[in-house]
C-alpha cells in the first residue's frame, strides 16, 4: 500500500496477463530458458504492498479458469483438465503509469527484492497446484518471448479486483 498525503492510501495489486497458447518459449542472451506446449503464458507484475495471499488467490483463479475447449465451440475446461502447461514471465511494466508525459513511471511496481521473492513464491505455488515444475523466464533479465496465441484468448486479472 502506498501512502498519498495525510491518511490517503492507494492499494496496488498483483496483476497478471493470461494468454492461451499452443506453445511459447522465453530466451535470455540467445539461450532458451523456458518453453511450454499447449497451456498458458503468464505475465506477472508485482505491485507495492502485494502479499503471499495475493499470489495464492491468483494461483487458485488461474488453475480454475475454464478457457480451454472440450469440443469445438465449447469452452469449459481448465488448465489441469487438459494437463496443460504454464510459463511465467516477470513483467513489472504492467504497472506503468502514463499520467505525466510520454515516459512511463513504474512507481507502483514493487521494489525488485520484494517482487522477486513474490514472483518465486507464485511460481512455487503454481507448480504445486499443477503437480509439476513451471518453467519461467529469468527475473530482471532482458528476455525474448515467442508465443503462438490460441484463439486468441487474453485475460487481465488482478488480485484486488476479485469480482472479476
Amino acid at each position: 500500500m502506498a501512502i498519498l498525503g495525510e491518511g490517503i492510501s492507494l492499494f496496488y495489486f498483483m496483476r497478471i496477463v493470461i494468454q492461451r497458447v499452443t506453445k511459447a518459449e522465453v530466451c535470455v542472451e540467445g539461450q532458451c530458458v523456458g518453453a511450454i506446449g499447449h497451456g498458458l503464458l503468464l505475465f506477472l507484475g508485482v505491485g507495492r504492498g502485494d502479499e503471499e495471499s495475493d499470489a495464492d488467490w491468483l494461483v487458485k483463479r488461474i488453475t480454475k479458469l475454464r478457457i480451454f475447449e472440450s469440443a469445438p465451440g465449447r469452452i469449459d475446461l481448465a488448465l489441469p483438465d487438459i494437463t496443460g502447461e504454464a510459463l511465467v514471465i516477470s513483467q513489472f511494466t504492467l504497472f506503468a503509469s502514463l499520467k505525466k508525459g510520454n515516459r512511463p513511471s513504474f512507481n507502483r511496481a514493487a521494489l525488485p527484492e520484494e517482487a522477486e521473492a513474490l514472483y518465486h513464491y507464485f511460481v512455487n505455488q503454481l507448480s504445486q497446484a499443477l503437480g509439476r515444475p513451471v518453467p519461467t523466464g529469468r527475473f530482471g533479465a532482458d528476455m525474448q518471448i515467442e508465443a503462438h496465441n490460441d484463439g486468441p484468448v487474453t485475460l487481465l486479472v488482478d488480485s484486488k479486483n476479485r469480482d472479476f
